[in-house]
């Protein structure tokens, strides 16, 4: 069976190795759980956010860099691609575990999910780790504590020796690299949440810009969303029935939702409360999926300019995006 903990378990053996290249920090807790900071304290950089994005898919998925162009404007952006996907996105990368402890709070992706099984995905995904080593990625900006560690580990039913956590800031390069390498992961998570078995999807690609980073972590969320909701694209082989697929890819992208149009900043101002924005918004801007069944292609959604580069570039009639 594929462990997604001790494949990602390697790649961060690798990084500590080269930890000084990649401008990162590596330290060890008391507990002797390792810590690796792409953000928080370290400087980070675009490797590191590489590296960070394919430890979350438990070295399932693999990144590449590219630019991509956005009519008169390019952005530097990722390509994403992901086989057992089920497993590297949805077990593995997908935030689904908010680590909250006392004061301390901090989202939760990467494969020790797969050990802890906190989620109720996981009777939809049908998979679980059994490795004696756990990695997590944290997105905030408070290096964990030894008593997170603890927490962490328990979870996962390992030695605190056998826990890596990766953490980076949205605000950050390496952060801004691993959320937009969420753009299959992203598709993926809509496919679940409109009663798709997306075990049947076979392979996974995708391409999303790289978010400009701003120095404030909620302006961060804003724009790194918006890589995704206006001009993440992806694509997907699978396996299925061609009636269901039909039906299924128009409901798939950003743009089907009522919340669509806008920088999502400005969406968080206007409800007040992320909770309240429709959750049926988190999806790539356009998506094609190949039926390896019958031969198919089916395509929907749109990539939308105008309101990334209001979000990224501030272009929008020449004013700073806020």
């Amino acid at each position: 069976m594929i462990s997604v903990n001790q494949q990602a378990a390697k790649i961060v053996e690798e990084m500590i190795a080269h930890a000084e290249s990649l401008g990162i920090q590596v330290s060890k807790l008391p507990s002797g759980a390792q810590v690796l900071d792409l953000g928080v304290q370290a400087p980070g950089g675009l490797q590191a956010g590489k590296y960070m994005a394919e430890v979350c898919m438990g070295g399932l998925g693999q990144v590449t860099f590219l630019p991509l162009q956005f009519g008169d404007y390019w952005l530097p952006g990722v390509g994403v691609s992901v086989d057992y996907p089920a497993i590297g996105c949805m077990a593995a990368q997908y935030a689904g575990w908010a680590i909250k402890r006392e004061k301390y709070f901090a989202m939760g992706s990467g494969p020790a999910r797969a050990l802890a099984v906190v989620e109720k995905l996981y009777e939809k995904l049908a998979y679980r780790d059994s490795a004696d080593v756990a990695v997590i990625v944290l997105e905030g900006r408070q290096l964990p504590t030894d008593e997170v560690a603890n927490y962490i580990a328990g979870k996962c039913g390992i030695n605190p020796t056998n826990l890596m956590v990766l953490i980076a800031p949205t605000a950050s390069v390496a952060g801004s690299i691993q959320i937009s390498a969420r753009v299959v992961e992203t598709g993926l998570h809509k496919m679940v949440e409109l009663g798709f078995d997306v075990r049947q999807i076979v392979s996974g690609y995708g391409t999303a810009p790289i978010a400009t980073v701003d120095k404030d972590d909620l302006h961060a969320i804003g724009r790194t969303n918006d890589c995704i909701l206006y001009s993440g694209q992806v694509y997907y082989t699978v396996r299925a029935d061609d009636a269901a697929l039909a039906t299924l890819v128009e409901r798939i992208p950003s743009s089907a939702s009522n919340d669509y149009g806008q920088p999502f900043y400005r969406l968080f101002k206007q409800y007040g409360d992320f909770y309240k924005i429709d959750p049926l918004l988190f999806s790539p801007a356009q998506v094609t999926i190949n039926n390896l069944t019958s031969g198919k292609i089916y395509r929907a959604g749109r990539l939308n300019a105008d309101v990334l580069g209001a979000s990224l570039l501030g272009l929008e009639r020449g004013t700073p995006a806020t």
